[in-house]
């Protein structure tokens, strides 16, 4: 108990967003996160890939509103991957826990305070937003999009046994040393990034919690997601199925 309160009173947490035109969500995103955590130490990174529509600037206004502690802008020229994201914008964090986002407003920052409380109640190592247990959902997909979700799921279930419910959710909070250990073992660079992390993390014995969280489809911009990216789930799939 003395532990636990100990390294509350000296926990911050890294919150990376990794953003492409997102110049639309990205104030509101910064807002929500504000709002949720008045009473916590925290900071921001946006690792932005060269968005064309602007996003950069507004990150800047805001970095005048909130303080450029508090919000960190770390570009890149160009997309080079969700996974490079996370690994760029861990170089720059100072806290000792870090938190992946989507900044498409699919994450809410509501569910933030349950992440860091079941951190706390549990000293887990990692702590994942599930869709797939009782309190959790989706919310604005058709159902072609829950199904590829769904058997994207059952099939890493089936034959990875991963220990979670959400294999490819990408809203997480985890201890600074263990993204840094799990983060180096990785070799995946896309979606199938958010796979590897969570079943290298199971393989190397670390403490997983699921938080039960409703995903919500993007409301300004187009999603990423297209049947090159399911080709690589599947793909990698095969590959974390022979490598671990």
């Amino acid at each position: 108990m003395e532990n636990q309160q100990k390294e509350k009173s000296s926990a911050k947490y890294s919150i990376i967003v990794p953003t492409y035109n997102e110049r639309l969500n990205i104030a509101l995103i910064v807002y929500l996160i504000v709002k949720h955590l008045s009473d916590v130490d925290f900071e921001i990174i946006v690792v932005d890939d060269g968005s064309p529509d602007g996003t950069q600037d507004i990150v800047k206004q805001l970095q005048q509103v909130y303080g450029e502690d508090r919000i960190l802008l770390r570009p890149r020229p160009k997309k080079l991957g969700l996974g490079t994201a996370y690994m760029h914008g861990l170089k720059y964090a100072s806290g000792n826990f870090v938190v992946i986002m989507d900044a498409d407003l699919s994450h809410h920052p509501k569910y933030l305070p349950s992440f860091i409380k079941k951190q706390m109640e549990t000293g887990a190592s990692i702590v994942t937003g599930t869709r797939y247990v009782k309190g959790g959902g989706v919310h604005g997909w058709n159902l072609m999009r829950k199904l590829t979700s769904r058997g994207a799921n059952v099939l890493a279930q089936t034959f990875l046994w991963p220990g979670v419910s959400d294999l490819t959710g990408s809203f997480r909070l985890y201890r600074k040393s263990v993204l840094e250990d799990v983060i180096s073992s990785c070799v995946s660079k896309g979606y199938v990034f958010q796979m590897e992390m969570i079943v290298r993390a199971s393989r190397k014995g670390y403490h997983i919690e699921e938080v039960p969280i409703t995903f919500v489809d993007r409301v300004y911009g187009s999603s990423k997601l297209g049947g090159s990216e399911i080709v690589e789930y599947l793909k990698g799939l095969l590959y974390l199925l022979v490598t671990t």
